[in-house]
Formats: C-alpha cells, sequence, structure tokens
C-alpha cells in the first residue's frame, strides 16, 4: 500500500510538471492569453482521472475564470495527447480542470490578520496612554 501511494504521488508530480509545460509552450489559444499556473494535480488510484488546480495571473473575475477553465477542458483531449509522447503510462488519465482558490483566501486571511494586528496595537496603545493619565492625575 506504501509503494502504490508514492507511486501515485510520484506520477501526480510528473503530471503537474508536464502540464505546465505544456500549457506555457503548446497551447495556444488566444482565450488563455493569460498566464495559466497549475498549483497541483490529484490523481486517482486506478489513473484513471486527474484533477488538475490551476490559477490565472491576475485574475479575479468569476466569469472570466469559469471561460477559462471552459477553454482547458476543451483542449484536455489535445493535452493527454501531448502527455501521451511524454509521459511512459499504460494510461494517460482523463484531465478535469479546477480553479485553485487557495492562493486568494491565502491573501484575504493575510490581509484579515493584518488588520486585526493593526486594530490590537491601536487597542493597546489607547490602553497605555490611559494608563499614563491615571499615573499623572494621581
Amino acid at each position: 500500500m506504501e509503494k502504490e501511494c508514492g507511486r501515485l504521488q510520484r506520477i501526480s508530480q510528473e503530471l503537474h510538471r508536464e502540464i505546465a509545460v505544456i500549457l506555457q509552450s503548446e497551447i495556444r489559444d488566444p482565450r488563455l492569453n493569460i498566464m495559466v499556473t497549475v498549483s497541483g494535480v490529484d490523481v486517482s488510484r486506478d489513473l484513471s482521472h486527474a484533477k488538475v488546480f490551476v490559477t490565472f495571473l491576475n485574475e479575479k473575475e468569476d466569469v472570466q475564470i469559469q471561460m477559462r477553465l471552459l477553454v482547458l477542458s476543451k483542449v484536455s483531449g489535445y493535452i493527454r495527447t501531448l502527455l501521451s509522447k511524454v509521459m511512459t503510462l499504460r494510461v494517460i488519465p482523463r484531465l478535469t480542470f479546477y480553479h485553485d482558490n487557495s492562493l486568494i483566501e491565502g491573501e484575504r486571511m493575510s490581509s484579515l490578520i493584518s488588520s486585526l494586528v493593526t486594530l490590537d496595537m491601536h487597542r493597546r496603545a489607547l490602553a497605555e496612554d490611559k494608563i499614563e493619565e491615571g499615573r499623572i492625575n494621581s
């Protein structure tokens, strides 16, 4: 069992690298005129399916993201063909593309933490001022 998990991980990493190269160098669709980054690949145990998680550089609009995912799903057959030429797998997994919003969520959480730290520092300064006023008045 342990060995199979290692194999799945190696195949997932190789798919990750190869799909990233293919998206940057081989896909010339004008609807994908933005940098596409492959952030992860999850392969099923039987290697028949692979979930490919992608991000689009500076793309925030949901409509544009969905349109680009649709384009990727339409060229997934071509990507599989190219993968079959560079990988030595008996069966190349069927690719399904998903938007990876972990980067956006990470930015949002970082912003929340920064605002909380600023608020805490402001409250601490106010509390110290009140303490100082109490000492002076006493």
